[in-house]
């Protein structure tokens, strides 16, 4: 019998589960899990229910992909697994700042005032 491998099968999405566990740091191991856990539980906000439940400035992180529906009415700092090209656009286009999981973490090591998204 072989081994075989659970989770993800995109060796980057791999990689940011270990890198985001090895922080030692409880959101960082929060996010971590989220993402190695089943596809079904991943979570996909559309921008109107990010945009409801956020204030101007926050800096989110959603550990899985932005869908397009909705506006964003103040910016925002989002990291995100993926997103949807229209989500895209309308996040540049409010004045927003979009980066990825591994950025954030550059930026934010102890990930002081980063609110996760479910």
């Amino acid at each position: 019998m072989s081994h075989k491998i659970t989770g993800p099968s995109n060796y980057y999405v791999r990689k940011l589960i270990r890198d985001l566990w090895k922080t030692r740091i409880k959101i960082w191991r929060k996010i971590s899990k989220k993402l190695g856990g089943p596809r079904k539980n991943k979570v996909s906000p559309n921008l109107y229910r990010i945009n409801k439940k956020t204030k101007e400035n926050d800096v989110i992180v959603i550990p899985g992909k932005i869908l397009g529906m909705g506006e964003l009415n103040h910016t925002l700092t989002i990291a995100c697994l993926e997103c949807s090209n229209s989500a895209r656009k309308k996040i540049i286009s409010s004045g927003s700042k979009l980066i990825s999981i591994e950025e954030l973490l550059e930026q934010n090591p102890k990930g002081s005032g980063v609110k996760v998204f479910y």
